[in-house]
Parts: C-alpha cells; sequence; structure tokens
C-alpha cells in the first residue's frame, strides 16, 4: 500500500470517528485473522459503544455500537497488498451475569471500500463493497476478548462477486 494511500485512509478514519456522536465510550480495537484463502489479516479499529438498551430482561438486553475499521490484507497470488477501511452499525445481545463478565453475540452490516478489486486469488468486481459480521465474546471491566467472521462482497451489483472471508480473534479496551 502506498504511502499516499494510507494517508487518505487515516485521515478519513480520523474524520468519520469525529463525526461519531451518539455513543458513550470509545473503544480502540486489534485483530490478527486469516482468509478462506489462508491470508494473514490484521485491523485496528475505533468502536463506540450505543448509549441505549433494548428488551432488556434477566437474561440480557440488546444494544450495539459503531465500528470503523482499518485492515491490511496479506499478499495474495498477485502478489499485493491490499487495504480497506469499513464502517458498520453493529448489534449485540449482552447476557448478564453476577460475576462481572458480560457474554455477548454480535451481528453487523456494513460498508467498506478496498484498495485493489482483488485480494489474494478472490476477485471482489468492486473496491466497495458490504461488511456482514457474525460474533461473540466477553467484556470484563474496560476490556473486551472476542471472535468474529466477516463476509464481504458487493451483493451482486457488479460481475465478479468472488466474496471473501475473514475470521479473526480480536481485543479492545475502553477509555
Amino acid at each position: 500500500m502506498k504511502l499516499l494511500d494510507l494517508r487518505k485512509i487515516i485521515t478519513c478514519v480520523l474524520l468519520t470517528t469525529l463525526t461519531l456522536s451518539t455513543a458513550k465510550a470509545w473503544e480502540i480495537e486489534v485483530s490478527a485473522g486469516t482468509t478462506d484463502e489462508s491470508q494473514t489479516v490484521l485491523r485496528f479499529g475505533f468502536n463506540q459503544e450505543w448509549d441505549a438498551r433494548f428488551l432488556d430482561s434477566s437474561l440480557g438486553y440488546f444494544s450495539g455500537y459503531w465500528s470503523l475499521g482499518l485492515t491490511y490484507w496479506e499478499k495474495g497470488i498477485y502478489g499485493k497488498d491490499v487495504g480497506s477501511i469499513s464502517f458498520s452499525p453493529v448489534f449485540t445481545y449482552n447476557f448478564y451475569t453476577n460475576n462481572g463478565l458480560e457474554p455477548f453475540i454480535e451481528l453487523g452490516i456494513g460498508v467498506a471500500a478496498f484498495s485493489k478489486t482483488k485480494v489474494g486469488d478472490q476477485n471482489l468486481g468492486s473496491v466497495l463493497n458490504f461488511e456482514d459480521r457474525i460474533g461473540f465474546g466477553a467484556r470484563f471491566g474496560d476490556h473486551t476478548l472476542g471472535a468474529r467472521a466477516i463476509h464481504y462482497s458487493n451483493a451482486g451489483l457488479k460481475r465478479p462477486n468472488d466474496g471473501i472471508e475473514n475470521y479473526s480473534i480480536y481485543y479492545s479496551y475502553k477509555f
């Protein structure tokens, strides 16, 4: 990835995070994983929790967070690293426990912009794609550990539409 491209991506990340005002706490997230093509994927993200709970019961409650991520995709057979920036609302169901640990499951659908249309041997067909995620994890104090699967594709809006998956573990810290 060129230095100029990286500067543009970082500027977009910073500007987008400044516009997020409906949230209560900042989290910085790091994740590492692999694609279904065995490429390494590294992600750095900013998350903000929503200041809302829905359908609160004795079992748990629905809530969520905004997720802004910058992802590095390892070189594939085409020999070029790929970067992407993504933004997604993520819905969570949080389970109550009596021990300070709060397990949760998460689902999200967002958008992503890639620096190239090819990631490994997958041709996304477009630099603009959708990001679908499912995951689980647990919060303890200001820390969160989790695992997730993320699928990227253009939803058939442009051909080809090979799509790509990312399976990762992550850690976040709330400020």
